[in-house]
């Protein structure tokens, strides 16, 4: 049963695919000009998430940070220059955002088998959805096509990703505003489910929110303190911080959400009985957070002619 639901949900997603209006995107979009592109994806994310289980959490999140600001065009990825102040100097990805090396070196090998080919914008979005895959998580059909921004916005990154402190209704408007709904929001959240957040995303919380389990609090205290210590981490799920699996929300009914925004989602708000849900069946998890995923991938790609594709990742041809 399980597998035939599944399949239902895989035929959904490439049902979505179909009906995009942008036809440039489709999953066999370099099934001729690079074939083994999947194949070199899939190797070095093998090898990365052997040597460090976090760097999967690390890319899942570049990829979400990626697509928030300008769809998903590869801006992240790419180093400040004279012309312009990018994204990875912004608040939500200074001294945050990691895992550039491992997408360096899948745009290596990848330029070494089919030169100025694939673009950054879709190593990113490959390599997502492998991480979560070798993390015990699910996988999904991965829409190609895109193509690399020439400019990146410290300015749009401050305003448009998310912040850790964001009530329900903030949070429900910005994610809205990329073209998902309340349901992508809860199921895209679980990717807290793996990975690490700083003292200073979560002190506030664990200091002054009152919907929060005291012991948990007191937990996160002890390396936490009051000032100081804003770089030290903590796991975003308790449970599990190494598997993606539906412990997160597990967490959040228990009250114990890392991040003020993580527990909004459970806060005797509209949301919580979808939270419940999930934590109670993985497969429900995982059917939305894959179709979510897919949603995500296809905000405001480049296409055609738009954009370019990178040699390098880092800075514009």
């Amino acid at each position: 049963m399980a597998s035939l639901k599944h399949f239902f949900v895989t035929l959904a997603i490439i049902s979505y695919l179909g009906s995009l209006s942008n036809a440039q995107l489709s999953p066999f979009f370099y099934a001729r000009t690079c074939p083994k592109f999947p194949l070199i994806v899939r190797s070095v994310m093998k090898e990365a998430v052997s040597r460090e289980l976090r760097i999967g959490a690390s890319i899942l999140r570049l990829f979400f940070h990626d697509c928030f600001v300008h769809g998903c065009d590869g801006s992240l990825l790419l180093d400040d220059t004279a012309n312009f102040t990018g994204e990875k100097s912004a608040l939500p990805n200074l001294n945050s955002a990691r895992g550039f090396d491992v997408i360096d070196t899948i745009k290596t090998r990848v330029e070494a088998a089919c030169n100025a080919t694939v673009s950054c914008a879709d190593i990113l979005a490959l390599a997502a959805r492998d991480g979560v895959d070798f993390l015990g998580g699910p996988s999904w059909t991965v829409a190609l096509g895109r193509r690399d921004a020439r400019t990146a916005s410290q300015n749009d990154a401050n305003s448009q990703l998310p912040p850790p402190f964001a009530n329900l209704t903030t949070l429900i408007s910005m994610f809205a505003a990329k073209g998902l709904n309340a349901r992508d929001m809860t199921a895209l959240s679980g990717a807290h489910t793996i990975g690490l957040a700083q003292c200073f995303t979560f002190r506030e919380r664990i200091y002054n929110d009152t919907n929060i389990d005291p012991s948990f609090a007191i937990m996160r205290r002890a390396t936490c303190n009051v000032t100081g210590g804003d770089s030290n981490l903590a796991p975003l799920d308790l449970q599990t911080p190494n598997r993606f699996d539906n412990k997160y929300y597990e967490n959040l009914v228990a009250r114990r959400g890392l991040l003020h925004s993580d527990q909004e989602l459970f806060n005797n708000g509209p949301l919580d009985a979808l939270v419940r849900t999930y934590s109670l069946n993985d497969e429900a998890f995982y059917d939305d957070f894959s179709v979510a995923m897919v949603k995500m991938g296809n905000i405001s790609p480049l296409t055609g002619t738009n954009g370019e594709i990178r040699k390098n990742c880092r800075v514009v041809n």
